[in-house]
């Protein structure tokens, strides 16, 4: 049995009695209905399914809105709703067909149609069959209401709104209930409704941490179960998988889910690793992981306004994911040509197939942590002491002392640019030492009012160099004039070392001129050429 003693106690809802429609959600319904009229439908019933009935029983907006049918495809129905239109002289705003898309979770087509500038879903109510090796269903055919309540993936998500009779239909008789009492329960026997369809594993945890509700004891059984986790890793494309991981990352509660997914033995059928890596994972890494993820979440929280009202939402994404490999920054595998690539690439590329800039974002901030920890204590320092050994290779010896950390702190920032405050945030969880994985993490404690008392002395040290938007800042002298002072009459590797070095000075001289910055030039290479 898994241990879920970590997750707190559900949330409990307050739940309406009935839903109560928006005035464009009445016009909407009004034109639905008076299409069944118009046709003739009389004992053809309209419900909205899903996420919407949840939603407005909880008094949450939500713009989803899809139609179940009877005995209908979408499509059919859709051509009649505009002929009424029309017929009415009203404007038929847009109308698309989303064909059958298994990989991408449509096991059935769909018929969308804007009424009222919402684009609203019609799919035919149906009953499913599942084969042992896939989640695409075998069978698919017409169903009743309640067969099609049974085939979702939890109760919370089976009501429907029967637009015709204006009511809730609880078809599970269990779906309010769990409601009102913040359950996470499958219609059928979960482990029966997981391996027909094990995304559904992952589907429970994301509603379960975004309502803040309990996950049913049944179901972490069958979760984390063997036989479901192996269906999880074969039935379930690594793209589904990544979908959503990213909802939960990007959602309200990513902690509590990223430890429902620890905790119900998941996070390595989730995040798998290449066959061969260095060095090896101990035992434990996965909750290193989750605490990580944990303290850079109360941080963003603690730190306030930037991270709450300025971050943009990419920015914060990215720096939970950063938070969640952060046991894995320095772990490599090689690929089939022996070249060194981050494992971390390889959870984003292949075991989430998420996009690459992903993957290419989150390992350059792993890779800026290491220069922004060793400038820590000097940006900290009021400028007591100086970064005499720090050098990264850049070959800064033109650069005076005084000026030296106003140099390498630009240099970084212009690396990383809007994402420095993430590296920032980050390095004040590894400053001064990082925990060892082969440690044992619950003891571990971060002491997270002095991490965002640091984080706020380096933030405050940066502006008052003048570096917040150093990545802005526009070369004083470009590339012919360069080749100009160097006497070249091609440009080469020579004119982006002294790119390099102009740059320095400019970050040194903060108020210099061009010309002044020319000058500087002109004498250091004439210098260089006199000692060569």
């Amino acid at each position: 049995m898994a241990n879920t003693n970590s997750v707190s106690a559900p949330v409990v809802e307050e739940v309406k009695e009935r839903i109560e429609l928006t005035q464009i959600e009445r016009s909407i319904f009004d034109r639905l209905l008076a299409t069944l009229r118009h046709f003739g439908l009389t004992n053809f019933h309209l419900r909205v399914a899903g996420g919407w009935v949840r939603d407005k029983l909880l008094g949450k907006v939500c713009y989803d809105i899809d139609i179940a049918l009877d005995n209908m495809l979408g499509s059919e129905f859709v051509d009649k709703v505009r002929d009424y239109l029309l017929s009415t002289g009203e404007q038929v705003q847009g109308v698309a067909v989303i064909p059958c898309n298994p990989e991408q979770s449509k096991h059935l087509e769909t018929a969308r149609m804007s009424l009222f500038d919402m684009w609203i879903d019609f799919v035919n109510l149906r009953s499913e069959e599942y084969s042992d090796n896939s989640r695409i269903p075998t069978e698919q055919k017409f169903g009743t209401a309640e067969e099609d309540a049974y085939r979702r993936d939890l109760t919370i998500n089976s009501l429907f709104y029967n637009i015709n009779t204006d009511s809730v239909e609880d078809f599970t008789k269990r779906g309010i209930a769990d409601l009102k009492s913040g359950k996470i329960v499958t219609p059928l026997p979960p482990k029966t409704t997981f391996l027909d369809d094990p995304l559904r594993v992952l589907r429970a945890i994301r509603f379960g941490a975004r309502f803040g509700f309990l996950l049913d004891e049944e179901l972490k059984e069958a979760a984390s179960c063997d036989e479901v986790k192996d269906a999880l890793a074969a039935k379930i494309s690594r793209e589904r998988i990544g979908v959503e991981i990213d909802l939960m990352l990007s959602g309200n509660q990513p902690v509590k889910a990223m430890t429902y997914i620890c905790d119900l033995m998941l996070f390595w059928i989730v995040f798998t690793l290449p066959p061969k890596f260095e060095p090896a994972k101990s035992e434990g890494c996965d909750r290193i992981s989750i605490g990580y993820l944990d303290a850079t979440w109360s941080l963003i929280q603690l730190i306030g306004d930037y991270f709450q009202c300025k971050w943009l939402d990419e920015q914060r994404r990215l720096s939970l994911y950063a938070a969640l490999f952060l046991p894995f920054r320095k772990t490599i595998y090689k690929d089939n040509k022996a070249k060194k690539i981050p494992v971390v690439n390889y959870i984003f590329r292949e075991s989430l197939k998420r996009k690459a800039s992903d993957a290419e974002a989150v390992v350059n901030l792993h890779s800026a942590l290491d220069k922004f920890l060793s400038l820590i204590p000097f940006l900290v320092s009021d400028g007591n002491i100086q970064p005499i050994e720090v050098n990264w290779g850049r070959g800064l010896d033109d650069v005076f002392l005084t000026s030296k950390l106003r140099v390498l702190t630009g240099l970084l920032l212009r690396e990383i640019k809007d994402f420095w405050r993430v590296t920032l945030l980050l390095s004040t969880l590894l400053y001064p030492t990082e925990v060892d994985c082969t440690e044992d993490f619950p003891k571990q404690h971060f002491q997270l009012d002095k991490q965002r008392d640091l984080f706020e002395a380096v933030e405050s040290a940066i502006t008052k160099l003048g570096l917040e938007k150093v990545w802005d800042l526009k070369p004083l002298v470009n590339g012919t004039d360069i080749m100009s002072v160097l006497q070249l009459k091609a440009g080469g590797p020579l004119i982006r070392v002294w790119q390099q070095k102009l740059l320095a000075w400019q970050l040194a001289h903060p108020y210099g001129t061009a010309e002044e910055c020319t000058d500087w030039m002109r004498q250091s290479h004439s210098k260089r050429v006199k000692t060569e």
